[in-house]
């Protein structure tokens, strides 16, 4: 019989992988995936801001995710170059939260499960926060698909058609800044990206179309949890970078079968 902190912990990473396949779908065909890195370094200010000023880790962690991400559009279209605006505002925003915790006085912080995630850890309120906005970020991306997907495709068409590329963006910043949040606890600050951007570089030799790649990001992202728990378990190994493992593990082997489709 599996024990309660061990379902909790599945449910947990099921839940957010109903929000990271498709919106991770998203970030690898925009290839934003430095983008997402950057948002998720933010956590950790985020983390500190909640503990400054007593609020919750998740309201703390949305705020600074936004804020990063609003940041980093709005610099980018006054012309400063995207890849050393993410590079300085990332690991600024790393190190100064790292900074600013080490000055909460009556606060202990483990660094570790703030890092690479605590999901064993995950209680019952946990789990409504996570699936209650897991479904909003996944009905936000369903109500957007269209106009989000002709963006993603050619910023030129979608402007044509009447959709404002600029707001599709914005769409995709609020979205990564909710999912950054959600997934905090589950792989920590350094490895959110990373189940974002996996499972979704896994699923692109499988979906002949773009539903059919964030449906099977959501599979493989929901195989990934479930894996890298039962391994953590069994090992005794840090269990969000268990998840991140088996998620690559599952990359690894999409290579080599589509490497077998194109050598019969």
């Amino acid at each position: 019989m599996l024990d309660d902190f061990l379902i909790r912990a599945v449910l947990a990473g099921v839940g957010l992988s109903l929000a990271t396949g498709p919106l991770g779908a998203f970030v690898v065909w925009r290839r934003m995936a430095y983008f997402g890195d950057a948002m998720s370094h933010a956590a950790v200010l985020g983390v500190a801001l909640a503990l400054g000023f007593s609020i919750s880790v998740t309201a703390g962690t949305l705020v600074v995710a936004l804020a990063m991400g609003l940041a980093v559009a709005s610099l980018v279209d006054r012309g400063h170059g995207m890849d050393a605006i993410l590079g300085v505002l990332a690991h600024s925003a790393l190190a100064l939260g790292l900074v600013a915790i080490s000055f909460v006085q009556g606060v202990r912080v483990d660094m570790t499960a703030l890092l690479f995630g605590d999901i064993l850890t995950v209680t019952k309120t946990d789990l409504a926060v996570i699936w209650g906005g897991s479904i909003l970020v996944l009905a936000l991306l369903l109500w957007r698909w269209a106009p989000l997907l002709t963006a993603t495709l050619n910023e030129e068409l979608a402007a044509s058609a009447g959709i404002d590329p600029r707001r599709e963006r914005l769409v995709l910043t609020l979205a990564l800044a909710v999912v950054v949040a959600l997934a905090l606890k589950v792989v920590g600050a350094l490895l959110i990206a990373a189940l974002l951007i996996i499972p979704a570089a896994a699923a692109r030799g499988f979906g002949r179309t773009p539903e059919a790649m964030a449906a099977i990001s959501v599979a493989f992202s929901m195989a990934s949890v479930a894996a890298g728990v039962w391994v953590s378990f069994l090992a005794d190994t840090p269990t969000g970078p268990s998840i991140v493992v088996a998620a690559a593990g599952l990359f690894v082997l999409s290579l080599a079968i589509g490497r077998g489709r194109h050598n019969p």
